[in-house]
């Protein structure tokens, strides 16, 4: 299970909310099945709609 605040705990480099959306996307790529969306991301450019965001680059990583 990708679980989004150890994401982000074992990702140091991440440096934006695009960098975190390619990264949750290659993870969905790579085969994971279940996302928990614990916490927003620190970012300054997260959206204000970032959980929908997310859950949408994970379930349809392709697009």
């Amino acid at each position: 299970m990708l679980i989004l605040s150890e994401v982000l705990i074992q990702n140091h480099q991440l440096e934006s909310y695009a960098d975190l959306l390619k990264l949750i996307q290659s993870k969905a790529i790579a085969g994971e099945m279940f996302f928990d969306i614990d916490i927003k991301p620190p970012y300054s450019d997260t959206p204000d709609e970032w959980e929908t965001d997310l859950e949408a680059k994970f379930t349809s990583p392709t697009k």
